[in-house]
């Protein structure tokens, strides 16, 4: 088993000034799986089991505090590798979170989000770590719950104007594999038919001249063009 230190929400008794406010990056990260007893894939993030007070035994999401000399993004990167491994193309900054009652001492905490594909994912053998589903979260550790809430929601709405999808999908794909993507992030599904027509005429996608075989009919495969936007602020390359 693979072991990582837990430094996700920080430990807010840490010494600090009593009326320092300090700073900590989290990191929600989505990727689409399939539950044993579903046919369908749905949006599933990691969380990690929290080790010390307040809140020991809790899930949270992975973070940690800023330090000093670097920069946001590159906390971002290097505290969601510390806790969970995984090391996202994908990565943007979502919002700040800074309730005077979130935690015991003032914090605030920028939160990134990321998207990965499930064959980017480096295993479940990382100790403390477990993924779940979205849609039925435990009680978590701080207002990471209301965190999680925002984050699905800003999936939600992106998916709708930009080609953020692209984040969960192999470089080449199918139109079904597109839409059980988008049917995921949305959790309804669509018509087959009128979503074929929506995307071809969106000009978002290029056809190749590859196809996926199986069991049914082969299905053309395409890509995305890469003259549009991932998403209007992204998609962020972390800095190191």
């Amino acid at each position: 088993m693979m072991t990582r230190t837990s430094i996700l929400e920080p430990d807010p008794t840490a010494a600090a000034p009593a009326d320092a406010t300090r700073v900590a990056v989290s990191t929600v990260i989505f990727t689409l799986r399939r539950a044993a007893d579903s046919e369908h894939a749905s949006v599933f993030l990691p969380l990690v089991r929290r080790t010390r007070d307040p809140h020991e035994g809790l899930w949270a999401l992975p973070g940690g505090w800023l330090d000093a000399a670097e920069s946001l993004d590159a906390a971002a990167s290097r505290t969601l590798g510390e806790t969970t491994g995984l090391a996202p193309s994908y990565l943007e900054q979502l919002y700040a979170f800074g309730a005077v009652d979130r935690s015991p001492t003032r914090a605030v905490s920028i939160v990134y989000w990321a998207l990965v594909r499930s064959d980017e994912i480096p295993g479940d053998d990382i100790e403390n770590v477990r993924w779940f589903d979205a849609a039925t979260l435990p009680r978590l550790a701080f207002d990471h719950n209301e965190i999680v809430d925002y984050a699905l929601w800003r999936l939600r709405n992106k998916v709708g104007y930009s080609r953020i999808a692209h984040g969960l999908l192999a470089d080449a794909f199918t139109l079904a594999e597109l839409r059980e993507v988008y049917e995921s992030i949305l959790g309804r599904r669509l018509d087959p038919a009128n979503f074929r027509r929506q995307v071809e005429n969106s000009g978002n996608l290029i056809p190749t001249d590859r196809f996926r075989t199986g069991s049914h009919r082969p299905a053309r495969l395409y890509r995305y063009n890469q003259e549009v936007e991932l998403a209007d602020r992204g998609p962020l390359v972390p800095r190191h």
